[in-house]
């Protein structure tokens, strides 16, 4: 966007890299935090309308095949309508379905308004970023990116003590209307201050493509959420997960062909955004699951309480915030590469070391492991994040925004899956039973093994990728 003054670019300038990057954050925090404390609360929810907790789980899956479905669809509705518009109606689709939830009296109803939900939280993410993108001058992505990453950290750690505190001394509904201020706040900020950005001219929805990737995503997401869980038989999860991976096997020949692919692949062939989503992807497999791991390790392996465990975690995010202030130098003096290869070491370090927690362990050490965790953590995260944008040409963002967040829902459903499937193996080799604390540290040490591996997307990269980001070009 030009200024023709200098006040004006000052105040551009401003939007780009702290209010705008804050408003979206908030945004994005509403999203993360709803659904850690929706999973904390569960068991008042089924007991208020009588429902097994296992089929409340419900309310939980049917959040993320809404997303699944709708997310390919947010960069074309962005072109379209515009960001600004579309993020607005994002908020305001998420807090009406919000206040849906809150009024539900049966477990139809609540899956039903959370697929509402959902299709307000598949427009915030990738849109939000992909008005940061648009906003934000190259040299200080860094720096607004870092802002989007703390929400997707600190909102899984707050929300068991959170969703504990209100399941107890209030009614599982607040959950559900906290959301209502939140949304309210944002669509002012939004219209106050999010630019309405829009292309000239946007290409025809590629139908077909929207069909075979909101099927494929949504069975694979659906199957990996419940693989291990108990939901369903071994068989039809397998199924579930095999005709995703047919669908979406379907759509890679579809978009070989198609003239305007709703998930470009294209966009593969840019080694920067190739290796922030492939490496990004396995990397994230260890995020999607420790907050499915290490709550039942220090509730079932050490006895400790739902709100205990969620205040010991929480530290965690500390350590994200610390990493705000210091990413955008870190990657100046450091480089991408280096930054990417040697902290994913650092940090599948740290995801491993969470096996060797004991019931005898000082809860310091365990908020100290976790406080240095979350900094390494979070430093990958915004760095995967700016990476992935820097060589994408301005009429591709809105596809790239699309496609990174597909790659990241998909990744933290597989990390889940990939937990759960460790923790079931660990335990039927001892020959079943209740779970112990020692069937985590074989999962623990297997998801950190795969969030290693992406080490192998970033070797590739050149020593100078994604220097225009941190201004380090300039002074090479």
């Amino acid at each position: 966007m030009t200024r023709s003054s200098a006040t004006g670019v000052e105040v551009s300038a401003t939007r780009s890299y702290f209010v705008t990057p804050l408003i979206i954050a908030t945004a994005l925090f509403m999203e993360q935090l709803d659904g850690t404390v929706l999973a904390t609360a569960l068991p008042a929810m089924a007991a208020d309308l009588h429902e097994d907790p296992v089929a409340l789980k419900l309310a939980l899956t049917s959040y993320l095949l809404s997303l699944a479905v709708f997310i390919p669809l947010s960069g074309w509705a962005a072109d379209r309508f515009g960001a600004r518009r579309v993020f607005r109606a994002a908020i305001v689709v998420f807090t009406f379905g919000s206040i849906l939830c809150g009024l539900s009296n049966s477990l139809g109803a609540i899956v039903a308004f959370r697929i509402v939900q959902g299709l307000g939280g598949a427009m915030m993410t990738p849109v939000g970023r992909l008005v940061l993108l648009r906003t934000a001058p190259r040299h200080e992505l860094v720096r607004a990116m870092a802002y989007l990453t703390i929400p997707a950290l600190i909102g899984p750690l707050i929300g068991p003590p959170v969703g504990g505190f209100i399941a107890t001394y209030f009614h599982w509904r607040y959950i559900f209307w906290i959301n209502v201020p939140i949304g309210a706040l944002g669509v002012a900020l939004v219209t106050r201050f999010i630019p309405d950005l829009r292309e000239e001219w946007t290409p025809p929805l590629d139908v077909a493509g929207a069909i075979l990737s909101g099927v494929g995503l949504s069975c694979l997401v659906f199957g990996f959420t419940i693989a291990g869980r108990g939901f369903a038989p071994a068989p039809i999860v397998a199924t579930i997960i095999a005709l995703g991976a047919a669908a979406l096997f379907t759509y890679v020949r579809h978009a070989k062909r198609a003239p305007y692919p709703i998930v470009d692949l294209d966009l593969l062939r840019i080694p920067t955004f190739r290796a922030a989503v492939v490496g990004g992807f396995l990397f994230r497999i260890g995020l999607g699951a420790t907050p499915f791991l290490l709550p039942l390790l220090l509730q079932v392996g050490f006895g400790l309480s739902a709100y205990e465990a969620g205040l010991l975690t929480f530290v965690s995010a500390a350590g994200a915030m610390l990493m705000k202030t210091t990413a955008q130098p870190i990657l100046k003096m450091f480089s991408f590469r280096r930054v990417l290869i040697v902290n994913a070491f650092i940090s599948a370090a740290f995801l491993a070391f969470n096996a060797a927690f004991s019931a005898a362990t000082p809860h310091f050490v365990i908020m100290g492991a976790l406080l240095v965790g979350g900094f390494f953590r979070s430093l990958e995260f915004t760095a995967l994040n700016a990476l992935a944008y820097a060589d994408v040409k301005k009429d591709a963002m809105s596809r790239a925004t699309s496609f990174a967040s597909v790659a990241q829902q998909l990744s933290l459903s597989t990390g889940v899956a990939v937990g759960a499937a460790a923790l079931e193996t660990a335990r039927a080799m001892r020959g079943g039973g209740a779970l112990q604390a020692a069937d985590f540290t074989p999962a623990f040490c297997v998801v950190a093994l795969i969030s290693l591996f992406s080490i192998a997307s970033f070797l590739p990269l050149a020593s100078n990728a994604g220097d225009n980001l941190t201004g380090r070009d300039q002074h090479a």
